[in-house]
């Protein structure tokens, strides 16, 4: 028995925000957002919206469209560097909203690449339990924590949550693998200084901006240009898999210009890239799976096909994990978020 991605789901706000008040904050132009990351516009939580909210109503749609009843769920795990509080785990304020009464709840928290990480986890847990189920949530409002006068970071992010749910297959389909690293000596180039153990929250450190999301941009490029392709390489070479037969990359939505000139490299000449960052900007873990169910619902991943999903970001930490398709849902109704139907990914062929 192998473990497999049954069903998908995903939420983001209402709130559509473009670019020009941001370009104006920050002092650039909506034409330099766009040429700099691909980016025409965002989502942002309501007030009253926490990391949960976005979580559970993602999650209940990845139930809904397999026909699992959340009390069925063994483990709700919840993929955040945005977290209700920072303690109790949001996975635990999750399951309380799904109504998940038997499942074991917890966070993972490997920054962009904590989707792929909790999807991982996930997969090791169930493999022993025969016919249990993982709700897997990648979640984050990073609206809450950036510096809107930083063009670095303030035009990048949106907010918003997806989720997968996990269970047996009794066919070939299935995860096949996963391939987890960090590289810790680079921890400083993604970073929120301030409000842990080390720089406990005080008016000093609001006052210089510590609790401010923070990257160094450069050093970021530079180090999943690096690192992504070789890693690829090595887990696509140790399962036996030629890389001509991967049909799908769903990757960390973390800038479209990035993701465009570092795709030839990756050497998946016959796969397809799906980018949704356009119109959804970098929601941090929830890129991958808001990705992965846009795509799904679009109707473009067909059953036995070879998906590939790539996480990167702070740590610095890079999470793969390759899929061979098979959801019990076939062609799902078109995505909707909220009052909009989901922008159609951009397909870049090789």
């Amino acid at each position: 028995m192998t473990i497999a991605i049954l069903s998908t789901g995903s939420y983001l706000p209402t709130d559509v925000v473009g670019n020009a008040p941001l370009a104006h904050a920050a002092g650039v132009t909506d034409e330099w957002i766009r040429r700099k990351t691909g980016i025409r516009e965002r989502r942002r939580a309501a007030p009253d919206q926490a990391t949960s909210d976005l979580a559970a109503e993602a999650g209940r749609r990845a139930l809904a469209q397999a026909g699992v009843p959340a009390d069925r769920l063994a483990y709700v795990i919840v993929a955040t560097s945005t977290p209700d509080h920072p303690q109790p785990a949001t996975a635990s304020i999750t399951q309380d909203l799904l109504g998940a009464r038997s499942a074991a709840a917890f966070d993972v928290n490997a920054v962009c690449s904590g989707f792929v990480y909790a999807l991982s986890v996930a997969e090791h847990l169930l493999r022993p339990h025969g016919d249990a189920y993982a709700l897997v949530i990648g979640a984050d409002i990073y609206s809450r924590i950036l510096d809107y006068g930083d063009r670095r970071t303030a035009v990048l992010f949106g907010d918003g949550a997806g989720a997968v749910l996990l269970g047996p297959a009794h066919d070939r389909a299935g995860v096949i693998g996963t391939e987890l690293l960090t590289d810790g000596d680079h921890h400083h180039l993604i970073r929120v200084p301030a409000g842990g153990s080390r720089l406990p929250a005080s008016p000093e450190t609001l006052e210089r901006g510590e609790h401010f999301f923070q990257m160094e941009g450069r050093g970021v490029r530079e180090y999943v240009t690096r690192r992504l392709p070789g890693t690829i390489h090595r887990m696509l070479d140790g399962l036996g898999v030629d890389r001509d037969d991967v049909r799908h990359f769903v990757p960390h939505q973390a800038n479209g210009a990035m993701l465009t000139d570092i795709w030839p490299s990756l050497g998946l000449d016959h796969a397809h890239l799906h980018l949704t960052v356009e119109t959804q900007g970098n929601t941090g873990a929830g890129s991958i799976p808001v990705a992965l169910d846009t795509v799904h619902r679009s109707g473009l991943l067909q059953r036995d096909d070879l998906v590939l999903l790539a996480g990167f970001g702070g740590g610095m930490s890079v999470g793969l994990a390759l899929v061979r398709w098979s959801p019990v849902a076939e062609v799902p109704s078109p995505v909707r978020h909220d009052t909009r139907v989901g922008a159609a990914p951009v397909h870049v062929p090789a």
